[in-house]
C-alpha cells in the first residue's frame, strides 16, 4: 500500500495539463486513484480492528495510523477534486452574456493555474503522509507480533525447571524468610557469602548454581558490603512446588561390601 501511494505522489507531482478539459482528462485519474486507495485503507482497517491483533499490546497505535492514513489519503482527493473545481471549464455562458474572448480566456487561466497548482501540491503532500504512514503501519505490526510470540515463548521455555539437590532445596526455602548476599574482606581478598534470617547455612556455590539457572536474584542497587537482598524468583517457586529431593545414596553406602581376604588363619 506504501507503494501504490508513493507511485500516485509521482504521478500527481509530475501531472503536465492545459487547462480546460485537458485538465479534466488528465487529473481525474488521479482523483479515482485516490479514491480507490482510501476505500483500500479503509477496508484494511476495518479488517485490522474486528481481528485477534487487537489483543495485542500496542495494536491501538497502530490502528490509529492506519486512520490517519484514511483521513490523508481522503484529504489527498479533496485536493485533486478541489483542482478540478479551480480549473476553468469551456463551456458557454449564460445566453445574452457576450462570449469570452482570447484575452478573457487567457485570464481565466492565468488565474486557474495558481489555485489548481497549490491544490495538487496539496494532494502531493497528504500522499506522502499516505505513504509514510503506511511504512510505519508495516514496520509497527510486525514489531508488535514478533514481540507477542516473544511473550508466548517466554512462559513455554521458564515450564522447564532443573532438577535441585537437597541443599539447593533447602536453600532456596531459606531464601523465602529472608536472605541477603555479603562481600567481607579477610587477608585482603574479598570473599562473598551468604546470610540467612535463620540462621542456615548456605554456600556461595549453592548460590550461584541458582542464580545461574535463575532461580534467585539479588538487588544489585545496594552494595555488597551493606549486603544485597536475595529474591526467589517465579522460577525458584515453580522449583520449590516439586517435592523435596530425597537424599543421593553415597558411594560408601551403596558400594557391595568388601570380604576381607584372610590370610595365614590357621583353622
Amino acid at each position: 500500500m506504501a507503494r501504490d501511494f508513493e507511485a500516485l505522489r509521482a504521478r500527481v507531482r509530475d501531472v503536465s495539463y492545459t487547462p480546460g478539459t485537458d485538465a479534466l482528462r488528465r487529473i481525474s485519474p488521479l482523483l479515482l486513484t485516490a479514491q480507490d486507495l482510501t476505500a483500500t485503507a479503509l477496508v484494511r482497517l476495518t479488517a485490522l480492528d474486528n481481528s485477534a491483533y487487537t489483543n495485542i499490546a500496542g495494536s491501538r497505535a497502530s490502528l490509529e495510523l492506519l486512520a490517519s492514513v484514511v483521513s490523508s489519503s481522503s484529504l489527498a482527493g479533496t485536493d485533486l477534486a478541489h483542482a478540478l473545481l479551480a480549473n476553468p471549464y469551456e463551456g458557454q455562458q449564460f445566453a445574452g452574456y457576450p462570449a469570452d474572448d482570447e484575452a478573457v480566456r487567457t485570464a481565466r487561466h492565468a488565474e486557474a493555474i495558481p489555485q489548481m497548482t497549490g491544490h495538487l501540491d496539496d494532494a502531493a503532500h497528504q500522499l506522502d503522509l499516505s505513504a509514510i504512514g503506511s511504512h510505519y503501519l508495516a514496520h509497527g505490526i510486525t514489531e508488535d507480533l514478533s514481540s507477542e510470540q516473544e511473550h508466548q515463548a517466554a512462559p513455554t521455555q521458564q515450564t522447564t525447571v532443573p532438577d535441585l539437590t537437597r541443599p539447593q532445596y533447602d536453600a532456596l526455602t531459606s531464601f523465602l524468610g529472608g536472605a541477603r548476599l555479603y562481600e567481607s574482606s579477610q587477608r585482603g581478598l574479598g570473599v562473598t557469602r551468604v546470610a540467612t534470617d535463620d540462621g542456615a547455612r548456605v554456600s556461595i556455590a549453592t548460590y550461584r548454581a541458582l542464580a545461574k539457572h535463575r532461580m534467585v536474584t539479588a538487588d544489585t542497587s545496594t552494595s555488597l558490603y551493606h549486603g544485597q537482598k536475595i529474591t526467589v524468583t517465579e522460577q525458584g517457586q515453580r522449583a520449590l512446588a516439586k517435592p523435596r529431593p530425597h537424599t543421593a545414596l553415597t558411594a560408601a553406602a551403596t558400594a557391595p561390601p568388601k570380604i576381607a581376604a584372610r590370610q595365614g588363619v590357621r583353622r
